[in-house]
């Protein structure tokens, strides 16, 4: 049974979480020959203040900006 686990900034659609679960479930059944029912995705959103990248805090969005 894979498990797929997905770390991401937060700030993406509905729309855009449900096409990354089909596909990557979908992909990940094709490739490890098993049922779709088989594959598990877990998708954790991590807001833009918790995020570094070589030392350097991702940049705020602006949805962000005006909840301050």
């Amino acid at each position: 049974m894979p498990i797929i686990r997905l770390e991401m900034l937060s700030g993406r659609t509905h729309a855009q979480k449900a096409e990354l679960a089909e596909v990557l479930t979908r992909e990940t059944a094709r490739i490890a020959k098993c049922p779709l029912a088989d594959v598990q995705l877990v998708m954790t959103e991590v807001e833009r203040s918790m995020w570094s990248v070589g030392g350097t805090l991702a940049e705020p969005t602006q949805a962000s900006l005006a909840t301050k």
